[in-house]
């Protein structure tokens, strides 16, 4: 089981596949882990981020990809470059189904916590949601 962190804590869970926002949700909130705010969209997710300040996130960079591309940085880069409600430091995961070298190294400059490469089982997101207690 995670370790619960001492003070529960506002998450921000981004993916597309409902099973896991509501597995990862529903888990964090029985093992008062805190509340972990879900979204399914880039553009839910823009707006959470705008109206509540979260301790920390977990991002599917597919979610919300768009002209082709990959990945979408969006959310990454408002949250870096203080356009959320949230601290520009908070620890960020993100998820991702193929890590190239390429995409490491744009991660590694937006900081971010942890990668967490497609597939894994839900308990691999409730702990690095305790991790950012």
């Amino acid at each position: 089981m995670p370790e619960r962190p001492r003070n529960p804590i506002n998450m921000l869970l981004v993916e597309e596949q409902p099973l896991l926002r509501k597995t990862v949700s529903m888990t964090a909130r029985s093992l008062g882990m805190g509340t972990v705010h879900e979204a399914a969209t880039a553009e839910a997710a823009e707006k959470l981020l705008r109206e509540r300040s979260f301790q920390g996130a977990v991002i599917s960079l597919e979610c919300g990809a768009f002209g082709g591309a990959a990945h979408n940085f969006t959310l990454l880069d408002r949250v870096r470059g203080g356009m959320s409600a949230s601290r520009a430091t908070i620890p960020i995961a993100v998820m991702v189904d193929h890590p190239t070298a390429a995409l490491l190294q744009e991660l590694r400059s937006r900081d971010i916590s942890r990668v967490i490469v497609k597939p894994f089982r839900a308990k691999v997101l409730l702990d690095t949601f305790a991790s950012f207690g």
